[in-house]
């Protein structure tokens, strides 16, 4: 973690804190009031109504189709949680036929700028937006790379994705290598300096997913991992919540049926 990042992780903890506290105040004065509504008889209609419909439908299914519908989408969350841990963890190793799923983080190879006419000539059109992912491979060897591949590479510990504009053979200021020319393809000049082979760390063969990748960065994040906390204590406190308010209906259903009975018999 950089310090950026624990400075946003400890302002998001004290954010989700001081939310859930308040939060659990409200709510808690919220359950008391309705808990005292219920003894005072206000609710009492409901009351009878939803013991109707629990006779008539079934309340244990109606109990399992909830509990099956929150497993589904605490399940789905946690899948998008491992799955963004997965991308984070393996962003940078590259393998030759398994691949490594990459978040693009900026609209640099978006579009083609007017400026771009060899590409517009050479007719490709494999670019890709924000927050798509990539299925991004180990670098062939040096010799294999060609014009137009996009490629992975490093500049001050940042890895980009652009594409192979100009290739320079070995000369007599780099004899034993080849050096490439990076350019996005929403940019109108190339990158300032060229790259060397050992800066390239993997290629994109034009495999993607489209958009999922803001997904992926939210789970990556601080706020993400907070939420993923604040679905687990919502899960295991609500069930609690809610056995104590069907307590109370219970108690209070029970008194209304002693009293109808007790009418019933005087009448």
């Amino acid at each position: 973690m950089s310090q950026y990042d624990i400075y946003i992780f400890i302002l998001c903890f004290i954010v989700f804190t001081l939310f859930t506290v308040t939060f659990s105040f409200l709510l808690y004065h919220i359950i008391k009031l309705t808990k005292k509504l219920i003894r005072a008889g206000v609710e009492d209609e409901n009351i009878i109504k939803e013991a109707e419909k629990a006779r008539k439908k079934g309340s244990c299914l109606g109990k399992t189709v909830d509990c099956v519908v929150s497993l589904v989408l605490c399940a789905i969350l946690l899948v998008f949680f491992g799955f963004s841990m997965y991308v984070n963890f393996r962003e940078d190793t590259y393998f030759e036929d398994i691949p490594t799923l990459k978040v693009v983080r900026s609209a640099s190879m978006a579009k083609v700028h007017e400026k771009n006419t060899a590409l517009k000539d050479a007719g490709i059109t494999n670019q890709f937006d924000t927050f798509d992912i990539l299925f991004v491979y180990d670098k062939p060897a040096a010799e294999d790379l060609k014009l137009y591949d996009v490629v992975i590479y490093e500049v001050d510990d940042i890895q980009l994705s652009h594409r192979i504009v100009g290739i320079e053979e070995p000369n007599n200021v780099h004899p034993n290598e080849r050096y490439f020319l990076l350019q996005g393809d929403a940019v109108d000049k190339p990158d300032r300096f060229p790259v060397k082979y050992e800066q390239i760390k993997g290629i994109w063969k034009g495999e993607k997913i489209k958009f999922v990748g803001s997904f992926i960065l939210f789970m990556q994040s601080p706020a993400g991992w907070l939420c993923i906390i604040l679905v687990i204590v919502t899960m295991i406190a609500s069930p609690k919540m809610e056995k104590s308010l069907a307590r109370e209906k219970e108690e209070r259903l029970r008194i209304i049926e002693e009293s109808i009975e007790k009418e019933g018999a005087t009448v």
